[in-house]
């Protein structure tokens, strides 16, 4: 266990730490946030939005008088990184919003990431320059060529000091390789390749070979009308280089090895949950469709999120997960309404701690759920700007289901299903999370005595 990260006992306090973004009524539909991810170590968080923006946030040097107070995340870099563009083609308009982003880890000053839209990824290179070159031979200080004929004296360049300028430069776009919408992207542990996955099909990349991908896995039927399932998410397993699985609208994962063939349409391990026929109705296929797959840090599970639930699954067993936790059972009953406003599309995602020990999902109203696997305790808070005074600790919520309804519960029928929790992260080595609800990127951490 990582020191640092206890498990989410009652004595686990989670106070407000920060809030970025506007407040909502004067956001638009480009400021909504649509991914959230922390570097390896935990002092960069990044976000991209439906405006296709890329925000880098980085964490201050905790001060020396202020112990207590740890490291704020403050803008670092803010860069746009996709635009939006039109399929002349399909006659198709393709948005620019940000589907992921995945850090690459730090090899040197510099800093990598890879955002990708729908049908585009690209690897950005995020570097610092605090010194700038002058005494050029050749050009006046305006950057102008001079005339040689005035050249009388060669100068020696020097580097002079300047203003800290942070800068984000494209250094490899992949495109053209996905006829429908990336889902998914993931960096493999060899460091030299990634997949990037859509409904049907998921390609590996080389990071050096932007022209060209290995098709690894393609699902897709000779007759579209056969068509049963889409690919909904994939990943590389944190260790192994040659394993990855990939997660279906019927809630089945497959795990497959790049070893036994190239092409991985027959997947290695199987993992399905039979369907017990007392729970089925006409909604049971799109509540069992899996938003989010993610290995834990161990390698040794895999935790999925579908409608209602979170799953953990082991990798050694495969008929049914060892761990399942109810992330808003009080919904079952609303599954009409929901399936009516379409919020029973919505794709959550899931996270682990840095121990994988607690997991955390969001649900409707602002709320997010954290479920300690080792307790089996799990608590409902709230991403909200009544509670975002400085160091204020949040207070567990509840939902009633119909009867009476206790002071401090809220009732189903009052939950607001416009605000939702899709997209959280969990800091790797320390108890701060980020949540982003809707343009709003709120940071917690726990209260430290």
């Amino acid at each position: 266990m990582i020191p640092g990260i206890g498990t989410l006992t009652q004595d686990t306090l989670w106070c407000f730490s920060q809030v970025k973004g506007t407040i909502e009524i004067g956001a638009t539909e480009a400021d909504i946030i649509s991914t959230v991810e922390f570097n390896h170590t935990g002092e960069l968080l990044a976000t991209g939005d439906k405006g296709g923006r890329v925000v880098i946030f980085q964490r201050e040097q905790e001060s020396k008088n202020q112990v207590h107070r740890r490291g704020e995340y403050n803008v670092y870099s803010t860069f746009q990184s996709h635009e939006p563009e039109f399929d002349y083609l399909k006659s198709l308009e393709i948005e620019e919003k940000i589907n992921k982003i995945r850090w690459l880890p730090q090899q040197n000053a510099a800093y990598f990431l890879l955002s990708t839209n729908d049908k585009t990824v690209k690897l950005w290179k995020v570097s610092e320059r605090d010194k700038r070159p002058e005494g050029y031979n050749l050009k006046d200080e305006e950057g102008r060529l001079r005339d040689p004929a005035t050249i009388t004296t060669l100068r020696v360049p020097v580097l002079r000091p300047m203003d800290l300028m942070v800068e984000a430069t494209p250094r490899r776009v992949f495109a053209n390789a996905h006829t429908y919408h990336i889902n998914s992207i993931s960096v493999n542990s060899d460091y030299e390749t990634y997949m990037s996955a859509d409904d049907l099909r998921i390609n590996l990349w080389n990071f050096e070979i932007t022209n060209q991908s290995f098709n690894i896995v393609d699902i897709k039927p000779a007759n579209m009308e056969e068509l049963t399932e889409v690919i909904t998410a994939a990943e590389f397993h944190p260790h192994h280089c040659n394993s990855f699985v990939y997660s279906s609208s019927k809630g089945t994962i497959r795990l497959c090895d790049m070893r036994a063939s190239a092409l991985c349409d027959r997947h290695s391990k199987f993992f399905e949950e039979p369907e017990d026929p007392s729970n089925r109705s006409f909604f049971s296929e799109i509540i069992s469709s899996i938003s989010d797959v993610k290995f834990s840090h161990s390698g040794r599970y895999i935790m999925t999120r579908d409608y209602l639930t979170v799953k953990v699954w082991d990798l050694n067993m495969e008929n049914r997960p060892i761990e399942t936790y109810q992330v808003h059972d009080y919904l079952r009953s609303k599954l009409c309404s929901l399936y009516e406003n379409d919020c029973i599309f919505d794709k959550f995602e899931c996270v682990w701690n840095g121990s994988d020990s607690v997991i955390m999902t969001g649900s409707y109203n602002n709320f997010f759920r954290m479920f300690d696997r080792n307790t089996k305790r799990d608590v409902t808070l709230e991403a909200s700007r009544e509670n975002s005074k400085p160091r204020a600790i949040l207070k567990p919520r509840k939902v009633c289901v119909g009867g009476k309804r206790r002071k401090d519960e809220i009732s189903v029928d009052s939950l607001d299903f416009s605000k939702k929790i899709l997209h959280t992260a969990w800091h790797p080595s320390e108890n701060i999370i980020a949540v982003a609800a809707t343009n709003n990127l709120y940071i917690f951490q726990d209260k430290v005595n």
